[in-house]
């Protein structure tokens, strides 16, 4: 068994969607701080982060590790990113240290990088150089309506 992905109607060996080199801006090593709003039940609490994003080797899947903090909780997460060509969208699952697996959507349009999941989402901007991004997520609260959750910046330092 090879490595390389097979069309096994034709035998062509299949290249990465042009879509994928997109998420070239991620790839590297990003600082993230952030702050997760107060709710009833909650007090405010930071959060701190590095993120690092490595293409899988053939292109097909970005990588994205998280070791962080939120308050003094530790948090280490694996993220897949791909590519669904026939919808035109991202794709990502994540899974963390705690047991939880997510799963979400995403686009990348220009410098607006959003992220929409059953019950969070997000919404942010790359700078003009591409080495910072800032947003905010959002929660789907009981009600059916978008709460703010969470401000975060990431800042790229390597």
């Amino acid at each position: 068994m090879t490595n390389e992905h097979v069309n096994h109607t034709s035998q062509e060996v299949l290249k990465p969607d042009p879509a994928l080199s997109h998420l070239n801006v991620f790839v590297g090593k990003w600082m993230i701080e952030g702050l997760i709003t107060e709710s009833p039940s909650e007090p405010a609490v930071k959060l701190k982060a590095i993120d690092t994003y490595e293409w899988l080797p053939g292109g097909f899947f970005l990588i994205h590790h998280v070791d962080g903090l939120i308050g003094d909780k530790e948090v280490k997460t694996i993220e897949i990113i791909g590519y669904d060509a026939s919808n035109q969208v991202y794709f990502t699952h994540a899974y963390d240290n705690h047991g939880s697996m997510a799963s979400y959507y995403a686009n990348l349009l220009g410098r607006d990088w959003k992220i929409t999941g059953n019950t969070e989402r997000f919404s942010g901007k790359f700078s003009v150089d591409g080495n910072t991004l800032i947003g905010t997520w959002e929660l789907l609260g009981n009600d059916e309506k978008w709460t703010h959750w969470m401000d975060i910046r990431l800042t790229k330092v390597e």
